[in-house]
Order: structure tokens, then C-alpha cells, then sequence
């Protein structure tokens, strides 16, 4: 078997290293997310722009305090979080924390930094967020 040169060894061994650092600092935008429990996210809310991301009848029914409507699931919801504040720091809740993953994640893709995924407004409820 032929034995490979040192310079050879190090050659790869630094190219499998560039390789694994790029694949490990590719997802920026899952990176301006924060997942937190619902205790911590009431104390962020005097903090933030918190947006409900459920659809208007859900809002309309009851709301965190201060929170703007902008439905995730409506066609609409590019251009309306286009108009927001990119370096704004956001937090975005729903029914279930379903729709509010997946409304942070556009989020993150549309270049915003700072957002926290609240998940559920009953959660949030129980942890103390006033409702309006």
C-alpha cells in the first residue's frame, strides 16, 4: 500500500475542515431565531414588537396586550412584515406554536435578526401576559 505524503495528509485534512466549517455557519437565519418558554417570553414583551401571526378572527377574540395582527398564513404576509423594521427585535406568537415556527422562520429568511418564537398564547397566558 502506498503511504501518502505529510503535505498531502495536511492538504485534505484542511480542506475537510473549510468544508465542515462552511456547512456548520450556513444557516444564519435559523440563528436569529430564540425559542423560549413562555415565562421568559413575558418578560420580553415590553421589549419587542410582538406580532400575533394568527388570522384577524382569532386576534379579534382575544390578543396579548400591544401585539400586532399579521396572519402568517395569509398571502399578504411578505409584504406586510416587509414594511417592519429589520433590525427590530420581535416576538411572535399563536394558537398552538405551530404557525409562529414557521412565521420566524420567514422572518429569519427575510433578513430580520432578533426574533423569539413565543409559541402558544395559552402559554403565555398562564405565564402572566395581560390580554385585550
Amino acid at each position: 500500500m502506498k503511504r501518502l505524503s505529510s503535505h498531502v495528509v495536511i492538504v485534505v485534512l484542511v480542506a475537510l475542515a473549510v468544508i465542515a466549517i462552511a456547512g456548520c455557519g450556513g444557516s444564519t437565519a435559523t440563528s436569529a431565531i430564540q425559542k423560549v418558554d413562555a415565562t421568559r417570553a413575558v418578560d420580553m414583551l415590553d421589549s419587542r414588537v410582538v406580532v400575533d401571526v394568527r388570522t384577524p378572527a382569532e386576534y379579534a377574540a382575544g390578543h396579548v396586550a400591544g401585539a400586532t395582527n399579521i396572519d402568517v398564513e395569509a398571502a399578504d404576509f411578505p409584504s406586510r412584515i416587509s414594511s417592519l423594521d429589520k433590525t427590530g427585535a420581535y416576538l411572535v406568537y399563536c394558537h398552538s406554536g405551530r404557525r409562529s415556527a414557521i412565521a420566524a422562520q420567514q422572518l429569519a429568511a427575510a433578513g430580520f435578526s432578533d426574533i423569539v418564537d413565543a409559541g402558544a398564547m395559552a402559554d403565555l397566558v398562564a405565564a402572566g401576559a395581560r390580554i385585550q
